[in-house]
Parts: C-alpha cells; structure tokens; sequence
C-alpha cells in the first residue's frame, strides 16, 4: 500500500502557525511525546483476524517504561475526550501501542480499553507537520465533519475517525446487494468536489473511509479523509480529484452507471454551496488560517509553479499565476468559488 510518489517532507510549525493554534485552542501541554513512543525494547507484527500482515507492529517496553506510558497516554485521552478530568478515567487503561510502518506521518497507534466494560477506543501519536496540520483545520471548518485533535511542541494527536477503509470498501463491499449505490455514487461525487476546492490530494482509497448510518428508511453514507498529509503539497491538478486514482475505478465506475452528467453537476454545486456557507460563516478563522499558509512554505517551487498553471487554465483566469506560495493558491481558489458557486 506504500505510495508510488516520493515521499512529501515533514514541515515544521511556523511560529505564525503555533499563534493560530494556541488562539484556537488546539495547542495543550501534553505528559508524552511522539519521540517517547520510539524508546521500546522490541515489537513484532500486528495481524489482522485472518492472519494477513497489517504494516503496524506492536512495539514492546520495559516495565518502567510501561507504567509511565499508561499514566501518560491515559491523560493525554482525557485531554481529547473530557478536557483533562481524570476523575472519568481511572477504570481505562493502554492495552497496547501500535506503530505504523509505511505512510508519511509514521503515527503510533494507541488502543485504550475500559475496564469495566472491555470496550475500546484508539488515537493516534505523530509527528506535528505543517502540511497535515492545515489539512486538519481545513477539514474541521469546510467540511461537513469536525476533527478533534491536539498538538504540543513537535508532537500531533488525533481522534480515530471511524469507517470502513476505502480499499476494503471497493473490495469487500461495493458489490454487495442492498447497498443503494446512487447514495454511495452521490457521496463520491460530493467528495471528490471538496477535495478539489480545499486542494486536499492523494485520496487513494486507503486515505479515505466510508462511514455508513442507519436511517429510517436507508442508510445514509458519506465519504470522509483520514490522511491530510497532502494538504496543498502536489503540482498536479488531477493529484486534488480522487476520481483520477486507478484504485477508485470501481467507485468511479459506479457513479458512471447510476448518475446523468446533469445530476453529478447538481451534487457538486451542492457542495460548493455548502462550502461558501462555511467560508462566510467561519471567515475570520479561515482569513487566519490563510494568512498563516501564505507566509509559509509547504512545498516545492516547482509544484507551486505547475498548480497556479494548471489551475490558471481550469479557472480562466491569470490571477493564479501571479500567487507565489500554496497559500495564495489557496486564497484564490476560495475567492473564485464565492463569486462562482454553479460549476461550469
């Protein structure tokens, strides 16, 4: 499942970044560190219930390191989860830490469990990257969903976002009777749209999941991301459309067979209407959140220069090539679509 691209570097946090997560409340002190999680002794690999290799290995501690990692890690949950009130967790406790070996956050995997019931819950520990950090912020505020997640100094916590991992969606499922396939097509469509405006690339279908909700008569679907590590990093226009990944042709397909040129514009003008009414509504956060990305540097030259001109030709309009940073690409984008809601 490793990506066929070159690997996207880390970006550090730029201290206008660091303002604007500490004003928005998403920077807290926090008793463990991405780097404590590499301190184990061993680790062996994690297999799933058919006994096929997962890529994550569960990593092994000293005993010492065991009981300081449970403390830890068992506030950091009470952080995300309640805001700190320890007295909701004294029955919870670390069942085991996970690490990821392939992707470009190389997160660790935390499966806490509750005592008294044996249910369970995850988050995850990784590295704070500029590029996932905007990403994160852009899916909290444009999309229909909200992200919880926490950061301190060089290390980045986030909520598990639950589903069904697109690859095995495609796989295991898309075939299925009784999936209403015009709603799964719909969800697409939506979602390759938001993507392309909020320039969040590399949805391959191991970066998204499907989340599917019981309703009174069908159940409802929806498409959500859970890698943002490609937030506004590729040169490539077709690298924002999930539509353009060979391993999304099923689902591509499916909207083909089941939806009218006319009804895929109808759902991407939804979209785009639902995201001008989140950009009004959350202007000043956004406007702040902007500001930050123009003034930083989360890709190549070369990239920058290749998406201002590719998107220059999409939109009609030579403004793009007159941005100088992901940021103002970005800004633009945004600007165009509350003059142009309706998709030509």
């Amino acid at each position: 499942m490793t990506s066929t691209l070159k690997k996207k570097p880390n970006y550090p946090v730029i201290k206008e970044l660091r303002q604007y997560l500490r004003t928005y409340d998403r920077e807290k002190k926090l008793p463990v560190a991405y780097s404590d999680l590499a301190r184990s002794s061993n680790s062996y690999p994690l297999k799933d219930r058919y006994g096929k290799d997962t890529l994550w290995e569960v990593m092994l501690y000293d005993q010492h390191m065991i009981e300081e990692l449970n403390k830890g890690l068992t506030m950091i949950y009470a952080i995300l989860k309640i805001d700190g009130d320890v007295s909701y967790m004294h029955h919870l406790h670390v069942e085991r830490i996970e690490y990821c070996t392939f992707g470009n956050s190389n997160p660790y995997r935390v499966r806490i469990v509750n005592e008294l019931n044996d249910n369970h819950d995850h988050f995850y520990v990784k590295k704070a990257d500029a590029s996932r950090l905007y990403g994160l912020e852009l899916e909290h505020v444009l999309s229909p969903n909200r992200i919880n997640y926490l950061v301190h100094q060089d290390t980045l916590i986030e909520e598990h976002i639950a589903g069904i991992p697109g690859d095995e969606f495609i796989r295991d499922y898309i075939g299925r009777s009784g999936l209403n396939k015009v709603r799964i097509a719909k969800e697409f469509v939506k979602f390759n749209e938001r993507c392309f405006l909020r320039l969040l690339g590399d949805m391959r279908s191991y970066n998204y999941v499907l989340e599917i909700t019981p309703d009174f008569e069908e159940a409802q679907y929806r498409v959500r991301s859970i890698d943002f590590d490609q937030q506004s990093y590729e040169g490539k226009k077709t690298m924002y459309l999930p539509q353009f990944f060979k391993d999304n042709l099923p689902v591509v397909n499916l909207c083909i067979e089941t939806m009218t040129t006319e009804t895929m514009r109808q759902y991407q003008y939804e979209e785009r209407t639902q995201m001008v009414r989140r950009l009004k509504q959350d202007r000043h956060r956004i406007k702040d959140l902007i500001d930050c990305m123009r003034k930083d540097q989360i890709s190549t030259e070369a990239k920058i220069n290749q998406l201002k001109s590719e998107l220059a030709d999409h939109y009609e309009s030579e403004a793009y090539l007159k941005c100088k940073s992901m940021g103002d690409i970005l800004r633009l984008n945004f600007k165009i679509i509350l003059k142009q809601t309706r998709p030509k």
